[in-house]
């Protein structure tokens, strides 16, 4: 037996994405003439409860036009220290936007209110850049899936926008965090001044993420596409895929967090583990190992059919998805626990 544990970005489309595909009308999006897109890009801005929304092909080009948009040229973007846009987006802040990183460290990948106030500039200070855009991650993937509580998302938005910055929130897996929670992406979306969510994870597409917030801003965010390549002709095709995602997809993402909970349960105990690790919340286990072998221990698994990523050289990440079933699981969370016993 093989199961992928790698990511929830190596699911491959449903029938009905494919039937949609075969079957979608299309016309030149960067034209605005692609029924398919524009009708994604409406059911992604009434989900979310926004204005606009925008298709780009994936989750770290949406992350990159929202701070070109939204950050000037040689200011200030807060993000947590192990942030997605921080360390995994090839260091495009610096390449793209120009902007300049300031990191604090998160309780549990959560940035804390009370954390964030000291990082904002002071306003009339020239010798210092201007704060213009704090950035939170739904669900907190670095720290295993770990969700933005709704009151902290509102109260960090309240004190930047108090000190003239933006709010963006790289949602990846907003949907996870929507079903864990009971929270609706629309609750979640409202006190933000942008948002992107992917439909390649665990909604099960094959590309594409999408970009949401007010007209004026989606319409920046079109020439921001655009200027990174990422301007697409009849990309109904794909969007289409997202569209059969939002309307179909979103509810089994809970099936998804039972299957990290039995995996969680083969963990437990272990005397490699370290017992002060987060239990997963959502579709994401990341455990730290007392000692670093994790390259060793995820050698071991992949003899045996299981795959998984070594984060560095304690920590061990493994994510579940639809294209595991629920047998093949077990029988990670077997193996798992007899290498960690």
């Amino acid at each position: 037996m093989r199961v992928d544990l790698r990511s929830d970005t190596v699911t491959v489309p449903t029938e009905k994405m494919r039937k949609a595909m075969y079957e979608a009308e299309v016309g030149d999006d960067v034209f605005g003439e692609d029924p398919t897109v524009n009708r994604l890009q409406e059911l992604a801005a009434e989900i979310c409860g926004r204005e606009a929304a925008l298709f780009v092909p994936s989750g770290t080009m949406a992350n990159q036009v929202c701070v070109r948009v939204q950050a000037p040229r040689g200011s200030e973007v807060i993000l947590e220290e192990e942030s997605h846009i921080f360390l995994h987006e090839v260091g495009g802040l610096a390449a793209l936007a120009q902007v300049q990183t300031r990191l604090l460290k998160g309780v549990k990948g959560i940035i804390q209110p009370r954390d964030l106030i000291p990082l904002f500039r002071p306003s009339g200070d020239i010798h210092a850049p201007r704060t213009s855009l704090v950035c939170i991650e739904q669900t907190s993937m670095m720290a295993g899936g770990t969700i933005y509580p709704l009151e902290t998302i509102k109260e960090i938005c309240d004190l930047t926008h108090e000190r003239g910055a933006r709010v963006h929130m790289d949602g990846a897996r907003l949907f996870n965090a929507a079903v864990a929670s009971g929270i609706s992406p629309r609750d979640f979306a409202q006190p933000v001044d942008s948002l992107m969510f992917c439909l390649s994870k665990g909604l099960g597409c094959p590309v594409g993420s999408m970009i949401v917030g007010d007209k004026d801003f989606i319409e920046e965010a079109r020439v921001a596409r655009k200027l990174y390549g990422g301007g697409m002709r009849q990309a109904g095709v794909l969007a289409a895929c997202g569209i059969v995602a939002l309307t179909e997809m979103v509810d089994r993402l809970a099936e998804d967090h039972e299957k990290a909970r039995i995996i969680a349960e083969a963990i437990e105990g272990s005397p490699i583990v370290d017992p002060e690790w987060n239990r997963p919340q959502t579709n994401i286990i990341i455990f730290p190992l007392k000692e670093p072998r994790a390259g060793e221990l995820v050698q071991k698994l992949a003899q045996r059919g299981v795959l998984c990523l070594d984060l560095d050289d304690r920590r061990i990440r493994m994510v579940t998805h639809k294209d595991v079933s629920f047998e093949e699981v077990r029988f990670a969370a077997e193996v798992l626990g007899e290498l960690l016993h």
